[in-house]
């Protein structure tokens, strides 16, 4: 009633409000579409995550163009919404510090000639940003001497710094390292910023604070490598590092292999981390340097260099395998076409999931419990599919390939069942190595081998953190400057993050 009653009486106008209205409906039309589509809509198991999540918030925010626009038209009336616009209904965090206005009336005298007095307010709450705000810390020591003999001057002695002599303040230092390792800016970049505040710093000052906040770094992270390799279940995996080669004026490849740990989903005791280390090849020789000492489960995709680790007569490892490779290779094939074979292999896969997904946090004994009546009649029913295709599909097809794959590393597949400790899938290690490659576009390639190692020494400090729910920043500052004050080496598996986590 009210919609019709600010409608105007021109036929003119009126048309004109609904060729608006189509258009800005047809626009609203396609752009939801394409939300859909890129949501719901069928995608590669290549296709990057980061991409795609990309590709949403550019639809999101045409979509919010295209609804700010019809509410600044004048032809389209307040009444006319379809429906209020969204907000963010969180609350906001009680930490953040609060700066309160109070608004009141121009006055506050009744008509009759009396004070009016509160009766109650509404209150509101907006997320406000001030920009980063660099300071200076000006640190004074004065000296003292006598007036009465010549006793000697007395001044307190200068504070160790991370950086002798230089400007930067540790925590100055691990805005830089967490700017670049955990938010993917590379230092020319942040070189950019600190000059818009006129402090003219050029990049490779900035690279030889993170180079010595690295060796600083190094001692926790052999703590931390070591640390996990107490363990009994690990998981491992690699990704490639492009690295210059001067001499050559090209990139090499070198590679990032991850070694991780996370026991949360069996409710494990030991807290989560991940230990990166460079190696200038993919041999399973550096797979074997780095598992020196360790002896347990191994969960790992089905890169044969692994093996060699089942050669080893002083150590006991047992390789797992991943259910997620071995659904790929099906998923592949189903995408070719019309595969009843792979589509059948895809939903018993999916069946040991949804398994997985329930049992999920429970401890081990009512994990494997619910593995051994549950999963294992699905596995062997799987067994017996797999033989039987096997046995009428071309070994050379890509379907046959497939099951090829599957039928290779079956023993390590299956060996979830027997263990409620190991996971499905080797996922966990994959989601570790995200950051990496999110850095590695950003940066294109390490300068140098040494460089790719202090990556992975500083990587491996922020991605535990992360895990641990600890703010990188905060624990870098508070362990650089922990270390230039002289903690003792006999106690630095204090300085780890999950350390930090129970301190705080």
């Amino acid at each position: 009633m009210n919609a019709a009653a600010n409608l105007p009486d021109d036929i003119d106008a009126l048309k004109a409000i609904i060729l608006a209205q189509r258009e800005q409906n047809a626009r609203l039309e396609a752009l939801v579409a394409a939300f859909k589509q890129a949501l719901f809509g069928r995608k590669s198991e290549k296709a990057d995550p980061d991409q795609f999540e990309l590709a949403l918030e550019d639809i999101e925010t045409a979509i919010a163009r295209v609804e700010a626009e019809g509410e600044a038209d004048p032809l389209v009336t307040p009444t006319q919404t379809s429906k209020p616009r969204k907000t963010n209904r969180g609350s906001l965090p009680r930490h953040l510090p609060r700066i309160e206005e109070v608004i009141k009336p121009e006055s506050t005298i009744c008509d009759c000639g009396c004070e009016r007095h509160v009766i109650g307010e509404d209150v509101s709450e907006r997320l406000d940003i001030v920009p980063a705000q660099f300071r200076v810390i000006v640190t004074r020591r004065p000296k003292y001497a006598c007036r009465s003999c010549e006793g000697g001057i007395v001044q307190a002695p200068a504070p160790a710094h991370l950086i002798p002599g230089g400007m930067p303040t540790e925590a100055t230092v691990a805005h830089v390292i967490v700017s670049k390792y955990a938010d993917h800016l590379p230092l020319y970049r942040q070189a950019q910023i600190f000059s818009r505040q006129g402090i003219n710093l050029d990049r490779s000052t900035l690279a030889a604070w993170v180079g010595r906040a690295a060796f600083e770094l190094a001692p926790i992270y052999d703590a931390l490598l070591a640390n996990l390799k107490r363990s009994n279940k690990l998981f491992m995996d690699e990704t490639t590092a492009p690295v210059l080669d001067p001499g050559r004026r090209k990139t090499k490849t070198g590679y990032f292999w991850a070694l991780a740990r996370d026991d949360r989903p069996w409710g494990g005791e030991d807290p989560p981390g991940v230990a990166f280390t460079y190696a200038p090849g993919r041999s399973g020789q550096y797979a074997e340097d780095i598992l020196k000492d360790f002896s347990g489960t191994l969960q790992v995709d089905g890169y044969a260099g692994y093996n060699r680790l089942l050669r080893r007569p002083t150590q006991d490892v047992r390789l797992a395998y991943c259910w997620a490779h071995a659904r790929r290779k099906l998923y592949e094939v189903a995408q070719t076409g019309t595969t009843p074979i792979a589509d059948e292999g895809l939903r018993q896969i999916s069946a040991l999931y949804r398994i997985e997904k329930n049992i999920r946090g429970q401890n081990p004994d009512t994990r494997l419990a619910a593995r051994q009546e549950r999963s294992k009649p699905i596995i062997d029913d799987f067994e017996t599919w797999l033989t039987a295709h096997r046995a009428r599909v071309s070994a050379k097809s890509p379907l046959g390939e497939a099951l090829k794959y599957i039928a290779k590393y079956w023993g390590g597949l299956i060996r979830f069942l027997d263990d409620g400790r190991i996971e499905i899938d080797n996922n966990t290690v994959e989601r570790s190595i995200r950051p990496i490659a999110l850095n590695r576009k950003n940066a294109l390639f390490a300068g140098h081998d040494a460089g790719a190692q202090n990556w992975a020494v500083i990587a491996s400090m922020i991605e535990t953190c992360k895990q641990n729910a600890v703010d990188p920043h905060a624990w870098l500052t508070s362990t650089l400057t922990a270390i230039v004050n002289g903690h003792k080496q006999s106690r630095i598996e204090e300085l780890l993050p999950w350390n930090y986590a129970t301190t705080v």
